[in-house]
């Protein structure tokens, strides 16, 4: 029987209970969403008491579906005030699963900052002092952890940036090998798990039954084999990511000129072509590192991959094409080595690369670093580790480091950090920044996906024709994927395919004995969009917290587009949900 676990962060106490009726039926996002509309204050300070963390798996995590091993990491965001959903990969998400764990609450706060580690096993919940591994990054912490309770836990743990509750800071979550690889790391929540006094968290399912129950185990069996087949062989999940990773995009979106490059100033970078998907492949080949691996079991994508150093040696893994973007062409960084130096430090610190990223590009921009400095910006990252107030600045984010600057060209909505691409030359995904629930965010509506890569369908990314319900489309398409904890990289088969969707719901069904339609599914993201936008509008935000900063009037080269939409356009995104 799936349950809820508490965790009384206050006095180190928890309390298991069944699900609760409003909570019935949901996973993932859904349920994160839900929870925090419920329990939260939506006025509360995201580091006070009153706010709480959530852990839920996906619908379909730990279950036989292929790339279902996503978790929704949730809260009441410190970066930007809204409500937050981040996902990650690893292997915390499958083992809670296979405890029969629905979402964990973590609530409270200790009296003075001292913090503990939560195991959880068949055996039940433990509190354990945390002193060996306060101060230390996340990858000497992973790597006590596996020494103290074995190498077959999940993991996940804050560094230093969560300790200190800094507004960039992400939460990292082990990836097969034990390296913090996989983080849930936009909207700060490494600071509100910080806040809670939990450092890390270790789960073990050893005990549990080998397979989780099914109301219908052979409808589950051909749905799942089904599903498995469409994404490998799906051009862009089962050749292109595989391939060269995320990281294939670099060379695509430059072309199309969304490259955000020199702080947005150009969609094109003329170093693109040593940050790129190609060129990584070719020095991890060199060096002897791995091209693909699966960010947690059951992946059949396999878009990770292992990055050595000019000697050979390990450096970082799972190296993506939104954190070689922030770290590259946004600061003009082309030397691909320092960008990983870059990834593993904000992996290790417990950073959001993106966010460190941008907030680097704000602190080019106002003269703290030359552009394209590779070992300044190392240097400046390493400050958040050291007290150094520039470290503390650069750990709360890019409009924070704006305001300290006086820097106007800050690329943020809603306090967030922009991603990778260009909403001049991509204005669906221009959309999707402005509008939704978590502030500037490409994961939530991601329309790169037919205006640049053509997958269910082609409209120009650079005409407004067609965006507006583009992104509404897809903003409540992955919130319902975010709720089975499936792979949002599978939404380019589910878009090229009309069986893909049929599929994820005969799955669910065959799991839980429902009898769901289509239909159903897309109900359940405009529920989720729902949650989420009242949980704003209890905050305080109003449609007029949904725009652009004012320099995206700019032209941008090569096409010398603009952001034109109007705001009563923007306002149309979520006509009708």
């Amino acid at each position: 029987m799936s349950r809820i676990l508490r965790l009384n962060m206050t006095d180190n106490s928890f309390d298991w209970e069944a699900e609760l009726a409003a909570y019935a039926g949901l996973g993932g996002r859904g349920l994160s969403s839900r929870i925090i509309r419920h329990e939260v204050p939506p006025t509360c300070h995201p580091l006070s008491a009153a706010n709480k963390l959530i852990l839920a798996p996906g619908l379909l995590t730990g279950t036989a579906a292929a790339n279902s091993g996503r978790i929704s990491v949730g809260g009441k965001s410190p970066l930007t005030g809204t409500i937050k959903e981040s996902n990650a990969g690893g292997l915390v998400s499958r083992k809670l699963a296979r405890l029969g764990i629905r979402a964990i609450i973590v609530e409270g706060q200790p009296a003075a900052r001292n913090f503990s580690v939560v195991r959880l096993s068949q055996e039940g919940v433990e509190f354990l002092p945390a002193a060996e591994y306060v101060g230390r990054g996340n990858y000497d912490t992973m790597a006590q952890l596996r020494a103290n309770f074995g190498e077959h836990v999940g993991m996940m743990s804050i560094g230093p940036a969560g300790e200190k509750r800094l507004a960039a800071a992400s939460i990292q979550f082990g990836d097969q090998q034990g390296r913090p690889s996989r983080a849930a790391g936009r909207g700060g929540l490494g600071a509100l798990m910080g806040s809670k006094g939990l450092k890390a968290l270790v789960v073990d399912e050893r005990g549990t039954p080998p397979q989780l129950p099914m109301a219908d185990p052979e409808k589950f069996k051909a749905a799942a084999r089904q599903w498995a087949h469409l994404l490998v062989n799906h051009p862009v999940s089962g050749q292109a990511l595989p391939t060269y990773g995320t990281a294939v995009l670099i060379n695509i979106v430059n072309d199309a000129g969304a490259l955000p490059t020199q702080n947005f100033r150009r969609g094109q970078f003329e170093g693109a072509v040593d940050l790129s998907g190609e060129k990584m492949v070719e020095l991890i080949k060199q060096r002897g590192g791995k091209t693909k691996e699966g960010c947690h079991p059951g992946c059949v994508i396999q878009c990770s991959q292992t990055y050595h150093d000019a000697s050979g040696k390990y450096l970082t893994s799972g190296f993506e094409y939104e954190s070689i973007w922030a770290l590259g062409a946004h600061t003009t960084i082309r030397e691909l080595d320092y960008i990983a130096q870059l990834d593993r430090l904000c992996d290790d610190l417990g950073l959001d690369t993106i966010e460190t990223g941008v907030a680097l590009g704000v602190m080019m921009e106002g003269g703290l670093i030359a552009w394209g400095d590779g070992p300044a910006a190392i240097d400046m990252v390493k400050k958040v580790a050291r007290d150094d107030p520039w470290g503390l600045i650069l750990g709360n984010g890019s409009a924070y480091v704006g305001q300290a600057l006086g820097v106007s060209r800050v690329p943020v909505v809603k306090g967030q950090g922009l991603p990778a691409y260009d909403p001049r030359a991509e204005k669906g995904i221009g959309l999707t920044y402005a509008t939704s629930p978590m502030g500037g965010d490409h994961t939530a509506g991601y329309t790169v996906a037919t205006n640049i890569l053509g997958c269910g369908g082609k409209t120009d990314p650079l005409q407004k024709a067609g965006q507006i319900e583009l992104s509404r489309n897809l903003q409540v398409a992955t919130a319902a994927i975010d709720c089975t904890g499936i792979c949002l990289f599978t939404a380019f088969a589910v878009l090229d395919n009309p069986d893909a969707l049929p599929c994820i719901v005969d799955m669910i069904n065959a799991r839980y004995g429902l009898g769901l339609r289509a239909d159903d599914i897309v109900a359940l993201g405009q529920q989720v969009l729902q949650d989420e936008r009242q949980f704003n509008r209890d905050a305080g935000f109003t449609p007029a917290h949904d725009r652009l900063p004012e320099f995206f009037k700019e032209k941008l080269a090569p096409h010398n587009v603009t952001w034109d939409f109007t705001d009563a356009e923007i306002d149309q995104v979520f006509k009708g949900i």
